[in-house]
């Protein structure tokens, strides 16, 4: 207090919680100005003293109410959710309801111009690779070293054996197994394919639009949703539209580190055309969720996310069309927003005059470009 120096606040919420060890889920609530202090007569009978705190400015909103509310006080039913504008977006799709809320808006309105799916449609003009051979192995592959879809992954499995399983580390290409293999739908090597795991809710924000945050835990390395719309030839996209929801599959080109782009290096078993590939050619595929998509076309960008994309391989081996599976880069308390890199890369986006276009970033992150393209 006497030097002015901000402390650090985090909050342990205790109530019983599966995912948790001790009982306890902890929420960092930023940092806080000492205000004043004094001491009393603690319950047995000891000198404690106490502090007054105040939070400092500019800091992302608290969560530690909302966290209070949703996990102490779990609604009986879907309906009893502040601000609930729509009950399931999914429309039962999904094996779990996707609840929207807007506490934003005045009246309140739900997310519209879109139709929910939950697998991924392929346009008629998109030839689809040949399928892969497949492993041989039954109920569940548990030998790398005589799995063959494990053996194209390296060593080893890319998945542990861990609340479903989850990845180890981010890797250029995950291959599962596919259709193709003798497993079957518990073998790890399909994690990625197993739906959606948590409760997740889209809101509504003050000036980032829609939003997804989950009511559970989230542990590093769980996948959290496939980015779902239609396959399309990238040339085939009409650019005088939105496209703000057009997902480029550049997975080769950040095999390459080309355009800025984290470069993933791994031992993968790519044919050697598709490893070399074309230096100045763009993603020949994307995956438009302008008007047809699921819950991923909701999740905002951010300079520090907490998810990251993944490159997966299962039905066929042509990384060109691989699927988009986001997954949690690291632990992720209940009712943190989801946010994934979108990777654009500064004054890259043109529109249809030719004119260079611009959007700021609202991510709130420390290391915030203030623009997102």
């Amino acid at each position: 207090m006497e030097q002015n120096v901000p402390v650090r606040v985090t909050r342990g919420h205790r109530h019983k919680c599966k995912d948790s060890h001790v009982g306890v889920v902890y929420t960092y609530d930023g940092l806080y100005k000492v205000v004043r202090y004094w001491a009393e007569a603690g319950v047995s009978g000891f000198t404690v003293f106490k502090f007054r705190l105040k939070r400092l400015d500019d800091q992302p909103p608290l969560t530690t109410s909302q966290v209070y509310y949703f996990r102490g006080h779990i609604p009986n039913a879907v309906s009893e959710i502040r601000g609930l504008v729509c009950e399931d977006l999914s429309g039962g799709l999904e094996d779990i309801p996707i609840p929207a809320t807007n506490l934003v808006d005045d009246p309140p309105v739900a997310p519209t111009g879109f139709t929910y799916i939950r697998t991924l449609q392929i346009s008629p003009s998109v030839q689809l690779p040949s399928k892969a051979p497949g492993c041989s192995c039954q109920g569940r592959c548990t030998n790398s070293q005589t799995c063959s879809c494990a053996k194209l992954n390296g060593v080893d499995f890319p998945y542990v054996y861990l609340n479903g399983g989850r990845l180890i580390e981010p890797k250029a290409v995950v291959f599962e197994c596919g259709s193709n293999c003798g497993c079957g739908p518990d073998c790890v090597n399909r994690t990625s394919q197993k739906g959606l795991r948590y409760r997740l809710e889209v809101f509504r924000t003050a000036k980032k639009g829609w939003a997804v945050r989950s009511w559970d835990f989230i542990p590093a390395g769980a996948p959290v949703c496939e980015y779902i719309g239609v396959l399309m030839n990238s040339q085939d996209i009409d650019t005088s539209r939105d496209t703000n929801y057009v997902f480029d599959i550049d997975c080769l080109q950040t095999m390459q580190g080309l355009d800025g782009r984290e470069r993933r290096l791994g031992d993968v078993s790519l044919p050697l055309h598709l490893q070399k590939g074309d230096d100045n050619a763009g993603p020949e595929f994307c995956i438009d969720a302008v008007s047809i998509g699921n819950i991923a076309r909701f999740i905002n960008h951010s300079c520090q996310p907490n998810l990251f994309v993944q490159c997966v391989l299962s039905n066929h081996h042509d990384i060109r069309q691989a699927r988009v599976v986001l997954f949690a880069a690291d632990n992720i308390p209940p009712l943190t927003e989801l946010t994934y890199d979108y990777g654009y890369v500064l004054d890259s986006v043109v529109g249809p005059d030719g004119i260079i276009k611009q959007m700021i970033c609202y991510c709130g992150a420390t290391n915030c470009k203030k623009r997102l393209f």
